[in-house]
């Protein structure tokens, strides 16, 4: 079977690629997904706050130091301390591209243009084939538009495209009160492609400690039920590529989002529960089921459920509201 597709104008060979999770914290692990069959592998994302915390920390040692005698004891911070996060990143892209036949998605993640823009240019030179922007944003004052919402997600964009040429791809909350608005907007911006959807992790309580705690809900095959509709609904009205994010973990969850128009569909809590061995599995999977219905090609199914191709398009809408809650009854 071809199970060979396009994804940010990269030809890959097939349409699963491993979204930003602990895998590619190191270079051997993302070797490990390449050796499954992942056909290009995301970056876990370099956060807005750790390039703020390197900006201080060389202020202080800059301006702490200023009278200093340069043969004082304590005169350069401890390796510890100056070793942080942005620089560790950048030289891991550049071994990943120096070992790896896969493309390379960097990604950021962040809510203001301020320096990590900067970066955006710094992982290009240092070999990223496309840029993940994860603008995680999450608005709590009650004076905030969504309209205010929205230009911020366009306003990063548009300094990203300033500094960069290769293609960037914007990760999407759910949560905009039109996504096929929004969606256009942001292609028309610059976005080459666009990732549906960031998954806002929740706080919990501790009850005991009373204290708001961090949690993380892996997800399963039911989550895909929402980027699969918008995926539908979106196919055929933008020129941009579209990968499906969030509840991928068998073959069908690939059928399903791939017939719904998704170019990708990036797997994360599959690989952290059964490990990189998942991507073999389902590839094989969508290879045997391809022959059995067969299909010859990934282009060929692509978008073949999509909104415009199927013959009740309510179905994405309202109407299908309605006929769920009548079959459950």
């Amino acid at each position: 079977m071809d199970l060979t597709t396009t994804y940010l104008g990269l030809k890959l060979k097939n349409p699963i690629v491993p979204s930003a999770s602990p895998f590619s914290h190191t270079l051997d692990s993302m070797k490990r997904l390449e050796d499954a069959g992942a056909s290009a592998v995301v970056m876990y994302s370099l956060f807005e706050e750790q390039i703020e915390h390197e900006a201080l920390a060389l202020d202080h040692y800059l301006s702490s130091t200023a009278e200093s005698h340069a043969e004082a004891p304590d005169y350069f911070p401890e390796p510890a301390e100056y070793n942080l996060g942005p620089d560790q990143y950048l030289g891991l892209i550049r071994h990943a591209k120096q070992s790896l036949e896969i493309p390379v998605i960097a990604s950021l993640n962040g809510v203001t243009v301020g320096g990590w823009i900067e970066y955006a240019k710094k992982m290009q030179d240092a070999g990223a084939d496309a840029l993940e922007l994860n603008i995680y944003y999450i608005p709590t004052h009650p004076t905030m538009t969504g309209q205010e919402v929205e230009d911020r997600y366009l306003t990063v964009l548009r300094e990203v495209k300033k500094a960069v040429t290769i293609p960037v791809a914007v990760k999407l909350s759910p949560f905009f009160s039109s996504i096929p608005n929004i969606a256009a907007r942001l292609e028309k911006a610059g976005a080459d492609g666009l990732v549906l959807f960031n998954r806002f992790y929740q706080p919990d309580i501790d009850i005991d400690q009373l204290e708001v705690v961090p949690g993380v809900v892996l997800s399963t095959s039911d989550a895909i039920r929402l980027p699969l509709r918008w995926i539908a609904i979106l196919r055929g009205h933008l020129r941009a590529s579209l990968a499906a994010t969030s509840g991928v973990h068998t073959a069908a969850d690939v059928l399903k989002l791939v017939m719904a128009g998704a170019d990708v569909t990036m797997m994360c809590s599959a690989l952290l529960k059964h490990g990189p061995k998942r991507v073999t599995e389902v590839l094989e999977d969508l290879d045997r089921w391809m022959q059995e219905h067969e299909y010859v090609s990934i282009e060929q199914m692509k978008g073949s459920m999509s909104q415009r191709a199927v013959a009740d398009p309510s179905a994405f809408e309202r109407a299908n509201y309605m006929k769920a809650l009548q079959r459950y009854a």
